[in-house]
């Protein structure tokens, strides 16, 4: 296949080229290359994004795939211009094993869309007692562990669990949050949610553990990436640590870089999301830390829900933002059309670093790379509907909301998987 006349977008900047596609790898890059009998795709107007790759998703499936399966959640990566997505382990049963690991890559591999990569757990049933089988788990397809949605509590075994997965070339993904000062809350602590009479959550239930997992990177001279990063001083946190030489990698989400806590004084469950959606001054942090580098990744912590689990009183609905068919829309309008970012840092951001930070092969358009493009025209705009989802998770708070950015085509492997 030739990709034809796209305005390629190099991580050195953005170049009309075409592009060669054979055996699932990008065989040549050229201003011209001609044609012997190949199909071809006129990407005249089009931007040509390496493909997409999203490191914090949650398929649900085994157990709820009620709320999702790996195959609804494929054809929403697809149709968001995701060619390969890493699943979080909080499954039932946990993906704490190499069974549970197996069955998640066989699976991904018979529905046949975009690439699933899934997570492993750091602890048994993510309970924090005890350390689950690593390496198993690492031959069995696992490309990182984490308990997410759970910090590991004890930080003995925390130190040791970053130890045994830098041994298997693994890095730990971090959710930090302690449960001590979250006591029951629901939403950013502030005046939102006194306004709401919501209880709030403080920030420093997020930055002590940051802090502390960037304390024993430092110790263990050892890698360790912080997941979806909301507060501004948890940005600090992390810049600091990077400027001290400490291997900290660190995510965010659109929802935390482009709307405040405001947005939760409308009631909508589909604001509620942990952690939750914060003020003004942590929003124009998340801004300047995309920026300047001191986070590396966007990710869209996608995760679905059944609509009994959302359509209850907010201090009973369940936490999470179904996002992975938006999150590119979110980045060019709020990112890119805001001036803060570069197509090719956009790409940077939601391609090369991930795989950079999990070795996947990928992210980047260069010859020799895995033929996974994203084609897109960044100039059209399109309104949000949920129902309009491939996701079985239609709980969104940004229906309505005018994004920009639509997804043409979703190439893995030189295959077409998603076509507009």
């Amino acid at each position: 296949m030739i990709v034809r006349n796209g305005n390629v977008v190099f991580r050195t900047g953005v170049e009309k080229k075409d592009v060669l596609l054979k055996d699932g790898k990008i065989i040549k890059i050229a201003d011209y290359i001609e044609s012997d009998g190949e199909r071809e795709i006129d990407a005249s107007g089009l931007h040509v994004f390496p493909g997409l790759i999203d490191m914090h998703v949650h398929l649900r499936e085994p157990g709820f795939e009620r709320k999702e399966n790996i195959e609804s959640g494929a054809r929403a990566a697809v149709k968001g211009g995701f060619t390969q997505i890493c699943c979080m382990p909080n499954t039932n049963p946990v993906a704490d094993n190499k069974v549970v690991i197996s069955y998640i890559v066989n699976r991904a591999k018979e529905v046949g869309l975009c690439k699933v990569r899934p997570i492993g757990a750091i602890t048994k049933g993510e309970k924090g007692e005890e350390l689950a089988g690593i390496g198993g788990m690492k031959k069995a397809g696992a490309v990182a562990i984490s308990d997410d949605g759970v910090t590991v509590k004890d930080t003995r075994l925390m130190y040791n669990a970053m130890q045994y997965a830098k041994g298997f070339g693994l890095k730990c993904l971090c959710h930090c949050e302690d449960k001590s000062l979250v006591d029951g809350g629901v939403v950013n602590e502030g005046l939102s949610a006194t306004i709401a009479g919501l209880k709030g959550i403080s920030r420093a239930s997020e930055d002590i553990v940051i802090a502390r997992e960037i304390a024993l990177a430092e110790s263990l001279d050892c890698p360790v990436h912080i997941c979806h990063v909301s507060t501004h001083s948890g940005v600090r946190l992390i810049r600091d640590a990077k400027r001290a030489g400490i291997k900290v990698t660190a995510e965010t989400c659109p929802h935390y870089y482009s709307v405040t806590d405001e947005i939760v004084r409308t009631y909508d469950t589909n604001t509620k999301v942990n952690p939750p959606i914060r003020e003004e001054i942590d929003k124009q942090a998340i801004l300047a830390g995309l920026k300047d580098g001191t986070l590396d990744c966007i990710v869209t912590d996608h995760a679905p829900h059944h609509e009994d689990d959302k359509n209850v009183e907010y201090n009973l609905a369940a936490f999470g933002i179904s996002g992975i068919e938006t999150s590119l829309g979110f980045a060019l309008k709020y990112l890119y059309e805001a001036g803060v970012l570069t197509l090719s840092e956009i790409a940077e951001k939601m391609s090369y670093n991930p795989a950079q930070i999990l070795g996947l092969d990928g992210g980047e358009i260069a010859e020799g790379k895995a033929a996974d493009l994203t084609i897109v025209n960044v100039d059209e705009s399109f309104v949000v509907d949920s129902s309009k989802f491939e996701s079985k998770g239609k709980n969104t708070p940004f229906n309505g909301y005018e994004l920009r950015g639509v997804v043409k085509y979703t190439l893995v492997d030189g295959d077409v998987k998603y076509q507009a």
